[in-house]
C-alpha cells in the first residue's frame, strides 16, 4: 500500500522528490494510478488515432493503444538513460529524470484530445476561436492539462487529478500559453521552437501548440517553478523531453503498421517514391521549389520536398548524407520487408509485423542522447542524426500514402461538419431559457466551473463561460458518443432511455 500524501505536498512535489530512496512511497507511481483509473482514460479507446476504429474493418490503434505504447517507450528511454552513469549526471543538472514521472506523464499525454483525431482538434479550435469567441482556442495538449488541473469534477469539487508537479510538468511539451506566457513569448524567437510559430493565415492568434490555457497559466508556473534556472522558460523539463521523442517514435512506427494491416500502404506506390528519388536525387534537386510544386505527381517529387522541407526547418540536424541513408534503410525494412507480401490476418503475418516494430523500437530507443545544449528546435533529449531523418521518412510515408488519399478526406469532412452541427446544437440548447433546468449536469457543472476561473469583469463573462462549457464537454465525448448525442439532438434516434449515456 502506498504512504498517504497530503494533496499540497503532492503538488509541490518537484525534482527533489527524485531523491526518494524507497520507490514504494513514490507520489509518482500513486500519479499513474490516477491517471489510469480516471475515466478519461478510460475514453481514449474510443478516439480515434487516424481513422475511427470501426472504420477501417481491422483493428487499428487508438488513443488508450497509442497512451500505452508511448508509456512504455519512454520508460524504456528514462531507465536505459538513468542506468547511464555520463547520461545521469546532466540529467541531474538538468533536473532530474524519473521512470515513473515519464511514464505518468505519457499515460496523460493525450487525455484532452477530442473525438475525431487532429481534424476533431482543429475544427474546435477554429469553432472555440470564431463561433465561440475564446482567444485561447482549443488545442489537445493545453486540454488534457485542463482535465488534470481542474476539469475532473469530484462530487462538488473540481480538484483535477492532483497530480505531482514533475508529472504536470512532465506534460508540457510546449510550456507556453497560446498568446503571453512567457514573457516575451517563444513565437516571437528567431528561430521559434517547435510548435510555437502562429500560423501563416492567422498570423495574430498566437502559437499553433501550446500547453495551457491562461486559466491554467498560475498552476503551469507552479509545476515549472522546481526547474527554473535548470531549463529555459519555454524549454521542456528532461522528462517532457522524453515523453515527447516517445510519442514521435510511437506514432512513426505505429502509423505505418496500422496501414500495412488495413492495406493502405501498397509495395508498389512506396517503392515507386522512394527509389525514384534515389535514381533521380541529382536531377530532382536542380529543380526550383515552383518546378517541383508543379511536378507533384512525379515519383520523387515528394520526397525531395521533404529533404528541402527539413534543411529550411531543422537546419541545425538536417543533413542529405543522412537523409540518404534513412531513406535507403526504410526502403530496404519497409519496401522489401514488411511490404512485400499484403497482411493476410496469420500468425506469421503478425509475427512479421511485431518484429518489424520491436526492432525499430529498439534501434530508436538506443540512439537517445541527453544534451546540455540543445537547438532551439529540439529538447533536451534527442535522437542521434540517423534516427532522426528516419522517423522523418517513416512519418512522410503516413503522410503521403494515408493522409493525402481523398478517400480519408471524405470522410474526415464529414466528422468535421458533425462536430461543427454539435456544438451549434448544444449552444443552442445552452441559450434556451426554457431549458436550463434540463441541461445534461455535466455541460452545467462545466458551465459553472468556466465562470468562477474567469474575472468578474471579464466582457461577456456569461458568454464565454458557457462557450469554453461546450468545448470541454465535446473534447470529453467519444467518436461514437459524438454520433450518438447528434443524432439524439436532431431527433434521429429512436433510442429514448439509451441515449442519457453520453449525457
Amino acid at each position: 500500500m502506498e504512504a498517504p500524501v497530503e494533496p499540497r505536498a503532492r503538488r509541490l512535489f518537484g525534482g527533489s522528490a527524485r531523491t526518494l530512496g524507497d520507490l514504494a512511497t513514490s507520489p509518482f507511481r500513486a500519479d499513474r494510478d490516477r491517471i489510469v483509473g480516471s475515466p478519461f482514460f478510460t475514453r481514449l479507446g474510443g478516439v480515434t488515432q487516424v481513422v475511427s476504429p470501426g472504420g477501417s474493418g481491422l483493428l487499428v490503434h487508438n488513443r488508450l493503444t497509442h497512451s500505452l505504447k508511448v508509456a512504455q517507450v519512454a520508460r524504456a528511454i528514462a531507465e536505459r538513460l538513468t542506468a547511464d552513469g555520463s547520461q545521469r549526471d546532466l540529467m541531474e543538472k538538468l533536473g532530474g529524470c524519473d521512470p515513473d514521472v515519464v511514464e505518468a506523464a505519457a499515460l496523460a499525454h493525450d487525455l484532452g484530445h477530442p473525438p475525431f483525431g487532429h481534424l476533431g482538434e482543429r475544427v474546435l479550435d477554429r469553432l472555440a476561436r470564431h463561433r465561440l469567441g475564446l482567444a485561447d482556442g482549443f488545442e489537445g495538449n493545453a486540454q488534457s492539462y485542463r482535465i488534470v488541473t481542474s476539469t475532473e469534477i469530484r462530487g462538488a469539487a473540481t480538484t483535477g487529478l492532483d497530480l505531482t508537479a514533475a508529472v504536470r510538468a512532465a506534460m508540457l511539451k510546449y510550456p507556453w500559453t497560446r498568446l503571453d506566457h512567457p514573457d516575451p513569448h517563444p513565437r516571437l524567437m528567431d528561430p521559434p521552437p517547435r510548435g510555437a510559430t502562429a500560423p501563416f493565415d492567422d498570423p495574430d492568434s498566437g502559437s499553433t501548440k501550446f500547453g495551457a490555457y491562461r486559466t491554467e497559466v498560475d498552476d503551469l508556473r507552479q509545476a515549472r517553478a522546481p526547474f527554473v534556472g535548470r531549463v529555459a522558460d519555454w524549454q521542456q523539463t528532461v522528462e517532457a523531453s522524453v515523453m515527447d521523442t516517445a510519442d514521435d517514435i510511437a506514432y512513426a512506427i505505429h502509423d505505418v503498421e496500422d496501414f500495412y494491416r488495413v492495406g493502405v500502404l501498397q509495395q508498389g506506390a512506396v517503392a515507386a517514391e522512394l527509389m525514384a528519388w534515389q535514381r533521380e536525387g541529382a536531377s530532382l534537386r536542380s529543380i526550383t521549389d515552383a518546378a517541383l510544386t508543379t511536378s507533384a505527381r512525379r515519383p520523387g517529387a515528394a520526397i525531395e520536398r521533404l529533404r528541402r522541407q527539413l534543411h529550411g526547418k531543422d537546419g541545425w540536424i538536417a543533413d542529405d548524407d543522412a537523409f540518404a541513408a534513412a531513406v535507403e534503410h526504410v526502403r530496404g525494412e519497409l519496401v522489401e520487408g514488411l511490404l512485400a507480401l499484403p497482411f493476410d490476418g496469420s500468425i506469421e503475418a503478425e509475427q512479421y509485423v511485431t518484429r518489424f516494430s520491436a526492432r525499430w523500437t529498439t534501434r530508436f530507443v538506443d540512439a537517445i542522447t541527453v544534451v546540455e545544449q540543445p537547438s532551439v528546435r529540439s529538447g533536451h533529449v534527442l535522437l542521434g542524426p540517423a534516427q532522426w531523418h528516419e522517423v522523418q521518412v517513416l512519418k512522410f510515408v503516413h503522410h503521403r500514402f494515408v493522409l493525402a488519399r481523398p478517400d480519408l478526406a471524405l470522410h474526415q469532412r464529414g466528422q468535421a461538419r458533425l462536430l461543427g452541427t454539435l456544438v451549434e446544437a448544444l449552444l443552442e440548447w445552452l441559450l434556451d431559457p426554457e431549458e436550463e433546468s434540463r441541461l445534461p449536469r455535466r455541460l452545467h457543472d462545466l458551465v459553472e466551473l468556466a465562470e468562477a476561473e474567469l474575472h468578474p469583469r471579464t466582457p461577456d463573462r456569461i458568454g464565454k463561460a458557457r462557450g469554453r462549457a461546450i468545448v470541454d464537454f465535446v473534447a470529453q465525448l467519444t467518436d461514437g458518443q459524438a454520433v450518438a448525442m447528434l443524432d439524439s439532438l436532431s431527433g434521429r434516434s429512436g433510442a429514448l432511455w439509451t441515449d442519457a449515456f453520453v449525457l
